[in-house]
């Protein structure tokens, strides 16, 4: 089993900054990307930004020059810092840890229960 704690989340006014962190478990293997996805009321759950299996990172059209994805490997914590925040970045914030398996259909998500980021003046 792994558990994820996201913490950060808040009320900031729109234009303002909030970073997010997500403690991951310890010794996370080279078969596991992390990344953020976010779910505002009525909407599904949207990739965020993630780093990739190659190393690199992916952002939605949305975070992309707005939110920075980076990682802490001595602390096992995830980060997002977000800036230049609008009302439609308002929803709750899920860290997702994905295992990736030999063979794709064994794949496994985990999730944080979520931190929610309300921008509003």
């Amino acid at each position: 089993q792994v558990t994820l704690v996201e913490s950060g989340g808040g009320l900031v006014q729109p234009g303002g900054p909030l970073r997010l962190s997500c403690a991951a478990p310890a010794g996370i293997s080279s078969r596991v990307v992390m990344g953020w996805y976010r779910q505002a009321p009525g909407n599904q759950r949207d990739l965020v930004a993630a780093f990739t299996s190659g190393g690199g990172t992916t952002y939605s059209e949305s975070a992309r020059d707005r939110f920075t994805i980076s990682r802490d490997n001595a602390k096992n914590t995830l980060y997002m810092q977000m800036t230049s925040l609008k009302s439609d970045d308002t929803a709750v914030y899920y860290c997702n840890y994905h295992s990736r398996a030999l063979d794709p259909k064994y794949d496994r998500d985990y999730w944080g229960k979520g931190t929610l980021v309300i921008v509003s003046s």
